[in-house]
């Protein structure tokens, strides 16, 4: 009788995961990812931006979400609401 180890069994399972959804998904489709969250700090430092320009812009309707009493961001979010509101103002001109 033989007794497979931790990592033997995840690499199975594994496997098993991707083959089933290789199997259920459209060609050419990897397992979708989940996009990281960044905080304030972060953001503010990618976009070149103050915290106090970041704070301003979330009361405006930045995208953002609370976890606990922390704030985070999705990025992808963030730069389609930036898309958008230049979209916006480009029509009004």
């Amino acid at each position: 009788m033989s007794i497979i180890n931790d990592e033997a069994l995840r690499q199975c399972v594994e496997d098993a995961v991707r083959k089933i959804f290789k199997e259920h998904s459209p060609e050419g489709q990897s397992p979708p990812q989940q996009e990281r969250l960044m905080s304030k700090q972060k953001l503010a430092a990618e976009l070149g931006i103050s915290l106090v320009t970041l704070t301003d812009w979330m009361k405006k309707g930045l995208p953002f979400m609370r976890l606990h009493k922390r704030v985070y961001f999705k990025k992808s979010e963030v730069l389609s609401s930036m898309q958008q509101t230049m979209k916006n103002k480009e029509a009004k001109v």
